[in-house]
């Protein structure tokens, strides 16, 4: 299980009371640079399956999840330890990029 879908329904379970990081994607269909950011996220959660949980999170889907969370562009990409905030970007990223985010 390299990615999850998250819901406003499953996501203290998915996120909050997860018991390794989240990177969590803020995203939506009609958004080109989360098309493109998404098969980077893709390969990042295979590698580091086991101590790293990637959840998505489709933005016209969950409104509520996306304005908790204050977001305006997307791809937004959150990343969870221990159900908190740890780091946040918005905008695609290099894969390199995107583990230099995740530590």
């Amino acid at each position: 299980m390299a990615e999850v879908t998250v819901t406003k329904d499953n996501f203290k379970a998915e996120v909050l009371e997860s018991d390794i990081p989240v990177l969590v994607d803020f995203w939506a269909s009609w958004c080109g640079p989360c098309k493109m950011l998404a098969p980077i996220l893709e390969e990042v959660g295979r590698e580091k399956e086991g101590s790293l949980k990637i959840a998505k999170i489709n933005v016209d889907d969950e409104p509520e999840l996306a304005n908790q969370f204050g977001i305006n562009s997307i791809p937004s990409v959150f990343l969870f330890k221990n159900g908190q905030v740890a780091n946040r970007a918005v905008g695609l990223m290099p894969k390199a990029k995107v583990l230099e985010f995740i530590g």
